[in-house]
Parts: C-alpha cells; structure tokens; sequence
C-alpha cells in the first residue's frame, strides 16, 4: 500500500490538472467567443438595416433583422451603374499602385535609416519626427499641389500625399532593426552593392512588415475622401469610392431639405438606410482582403511593438 500511495497522490494531482486545463480553455473559449459576437453585432446591424426600409427604421428604429425587407437603397447607389463600377476601379487602382509604391519607397527608407554606416541617417530621422508634429498647414499644401505641381484634376494629387507617412517609416524602421546587421556585411563580402543587398538579403525578411504597412496603406487609400474632395472637380468623370459615395449621400439628404416644408412627399427616399448601405459598399471589399495577410498582420504588430 505504501508503494501505491505516491502513484495515487501523483494521478490525482495530474487529475487536478487536467481539471484546471480544461476549466481555463471553456473560459477562454466563451469569452472569445462573446467578443466575437460583440464585433460581429455592429456589422451585421448595417447589413440588415440597409436591406430595409426608411419607414421600418422611422418606426422601429435600427434592429438585428429587418421587420420590411427593400432593397431601394442599393438601387439607389447603382442607379448609375457606370459611375459606380468606375469609382470602384479608380480606387482599387490608387490602392493597388499606391500600396506597391509606398512599400517600396518606405522599406528602402526604413532600410537606409538603419544602416551604421549611413552617416546622415540621425538628421533625415530628425526632419521626419518634425514632419509628424508640425505642419505647414492646409493652404501652403493646396498651392503646393495646384499651382506649383500642377496637380489640379489629377489622381496623382491623392496618390502623392498618401505614399509614405513619418509614422509607417518608423514602423517599418523598427522592423529593420530586427534583421542582423551581419547579413548586410556577409552581403559586401561577396561583393553585392547596395540595391541587390536589399532586393535579395533584407526585402524576402521583412514579409511580416510588408503585410503590415501595406494593409495600412491599402486601407488609407481605400478610405481615402478627402484629397478627392480638394483636388478633383467636376472635370473628372470617375471620382474615388468614398467620395462617390459621399456625394451620393449629400444630394439624397439635398434634395430631402429642398422639398422640406413644401407639398412634395418624399417619405421612401432613404436616409439612414442609405448610409448603412454605403457602409456595407465601401467597407465589404476591403474586409475580403484581411484573411489573406492576418497571419503576417498580427505578426507584424507584435514585432513593431516590441523593438525600440
């Protein structure tokens, strides 16, 4: 008995182990699982509240389901199918080309102002931390943009602005820092220069900042409304998505305060489902997107937190 006693004491305890273990994962799990819902809800109110009606929202207010089910809004928005399908390829290419372009330029900045042998870097880090507390402000960059650069009318006056940011180059900055400064030396070894070090040594490591700083450009273009809303006028046939759809937005809630007080009735033109359904036009392509670089996304995250 005294020889079973110490395998008893020592199953219980792997007992009590397991106990806890399994204890701690169904918390875990419910609790994930709550938060998930908790995100989830919000989305899947604008979802069901742009398929109804303007009067369903008047009289129930905004709900999980939609008590009158219409789809006016979105024959609304794609009334002009052109302009629609136009917008749309007008930001997917300032994203695309947009994102590319900064990730270049902003990973050879990153890469250059790590470099120990780069002997301005401390002064052009010092020009970009100032950039980021003070500005010029609105009206020297709106004559800059029109009458020096000439950029009135023009994509490139949204595609400029937004390429490289002092906040993602210090991102991107501190991803470098991660790599060995070995592999740059091993590189001037053999002989490659500058450029092919960075093409073939440092650029295929930097997989998880790329993932990161790309969706943020590709985000911020995407999102991007306001620029359009200075430089592109009317002479422009195809205006980004979100200032399209903002546009959209402005005339329907125009037209509603022009009849206001008069005979007219106007009661089905949709407000408040218009823009559940701009929400879900704009934000449902971009969403698609994220699954595919999660992985180097939180990735990403955690290795630009941690290094200084």
């Amino acid at each position: 008995m005294s020889d079973l006693s110490p395998k008893i004491q020592m199953h219980a305890t792997h007992i009590k182990k397991d106990t806890s273990a399994v204890v701690i994962n169904v918390i875990t799990y419910i609790l994930v699982t709550v938060f998930c819902v908790m995100c989830i809800l919000p989305f899947w109110m604008i979802i069901a509240s742009s398929f109804s009606s303007e009067e369903a929202i008047r009289r129930s207010g905004f709900t999980l389901w939609p008590s009158v089910v219409s789809t006016y809004s979105y024959e609304l928005l794609f009334r002009s199918p052109d302009q629609m399908i136009g917008a749309y390829i007008v930001t997917i290419a300032l994203a695309g080309l947009g994102t590319l372009l900064g990730l270049f330029l902003i990973s050879m900045t990153g890469y250059a102002l790590q470099r120990r042998d780069f002997p301005l870097r401390n002064g052009i880090m010092f020009y970009i931390y100032f950039t980021s507390l003070f500005s010029a402000g609105l009206v020297p960059f709106y004559l800059l943009m029109v009458q020096t650069l000439n950029l009135r009318d023009s994509y490139f006056a949204i595609l400029l602005p937004l390429l490289m940011s002092p906040w993602l180059i210090v991102l991107m900055k501190n991803f470098v820092k991660a790599i060995p400064h070995e592999i740059t030396e091993s590189g001037k070894i053999d002989g490659a220069g500058d450029f092919r070090i960075f093409y073939a040594l440092i650029l295929p490591n930097l997989k998880p900042a790329l993932a990161t700083i790309g969706l943020f450009l590709a985000l911020s273009y995407w999102n991007e409304w306001y620029y359009s809303s200075l430089f592109l006028t009317t002479k422009v046939e195809y205006r980004p998505l979100q200032y399209h759809l903002y546009n959209v937005i402005n005339k329907v809630a125009s037209l509603k305060n022009s009849v206001a007080g008069s005979n007219v009735v106007i009661t089905d033109l949709p407000g408040e489902t218009l823009k559940m359904a701009t929400a879900v036009v704009a934000t449902g392509p971009i969403i698609l997107l994220y699954p595919f670089v999660q992985k180097y996304f939180v990735a990403g995250l955690t290795v630009g937190a941690v290094k200084g």
